[in-house]
């Protein structure tokens, strides 16, 4: 015998959920179903999932393997549904896409009316975060697609291009350097460098398309790092340091109403790739390569 997809999801509940009653109560069951449920999976897996404690319920290691493996089947056979609902008719019905901060408030507000008005049954579900975290919510399941920067371990993952978006240095007003046409990268080695704190990857594609070290951090005192653009713009124009932006915010007026001198990069090639990345052999991958080709023409 094989679990039921049932019984996968009350493990699941119940584990989110912490109790019997809860869980049934989400499963919209009664107590006696689910722990029915629970216990045929556990006779058929040959092991208890739960310990039930007086402190709680503990997934035991069996309990954790099969919750798991629960939680990719059920996200599998989820969007086999959403597929099959789309079929003939791509991007309707729910879409979950992550989009990193540094592209979210700057392309989305020119692709959401393109989105919505190509395709109106489309039900985009958003979620910002960091990439690390954005690919691991790809992986498990939790999102259909990412709206992300490159390079970057693209490992298990398929993705379409769409957009070169170049990188900029943002120097503050007055600067000795700013009467130039074009800064060369490593000029700006020994200037007082601000960059978004560790994790957001635009940090690493700037210093890596610039083919700079990362500042020193000798003297925490004197290192400085922002948590969003629009922070790292305010601290360049307070005279604080120089910085890299990317072209697409800078487009959007990330600087409009600021001092700032913003000049293009003497290097080979200062610029991140931005594209569309899903699971690869996942049944929503032309719906990835549709989505991407509407944000290019956005």
């Amino acid at each position: 015998m094989l679990p039921t997809l049932r019984q996968l999801q009350y493990l699941k509940l119940l584990v989110e959920h912490g109790g019997f009653g809860k869980a049934a109560e989400a499963a919209h069951v009664t107590q006696p179903t689910l722990s029915a449920g629970i216990q045929e999976l556990e006779k058929i897996l040959g092991a208890p999932v739960v310990d039930r404690a007086r402190s709680g319920l503990i997934l035991t290691d069996v309990g954790a393997a099969a919750l798991a493996k629960a939680r990719v089947i059920l996200n599998e056979a989820d969007e086999l549904v959403q597929a099959a609902r789309s079929a003939g008719q791509p991007l309707t019905g729910r879409f979950r896409l992550g989009v990193i901060p540094t592209i979210a408030p700057f392309l989305l507000p020119r692709a959401l009316p393109l989105l919505r008005s190509r395709f109106p049954d489309l039900r985009l579900y958003l979620r910002e975060d960091l990439t690390q975290r954005l690919i691991s919510a790809l992986k498990s399941g939790h999102l259909d697609a990412a709206l992300i920067a490159l390079p970057f371990d693209m490992n298990g993952l398929d993705s379409a291009h769409v957009a070169q978006d170049e990188i900029l240095a943002a120097l503050p007003p007055g600067h000795p350097q700013a009467d130039r046409d074009r800064m060369r990268p490593s000029e700006l080695q020994d200037e007082d460098l601000i960059l978004l704190e560790d994790g957001h990857c635009l940090r690493d594609h700037a210093l890596a398309a610039c083919g700079l070290r990362p500042p020193r951090q000798t003297d925490a005192e004197a290192t400085f790092a922002a948590t969003s653009l629009p922070t790292l713009v305010q601290m360049v124009e307070s005279g604080l340091g120089v910085t890299f932006l990317p072209s697409m915010a800078v487009s959007a007026g990330l600087t409009d109403g600021t001092s700032i001198e913003i000049r293009p990069l003497q290097a080979a090639n200062p610029s991140r790739e931005i594209v569309v990345a899903w699971r690869s052999g996942s049944i929503r991958g032309a719906e990835g390569r549709l989505l991407a080709e509407t944000l290019r023409q956005a």
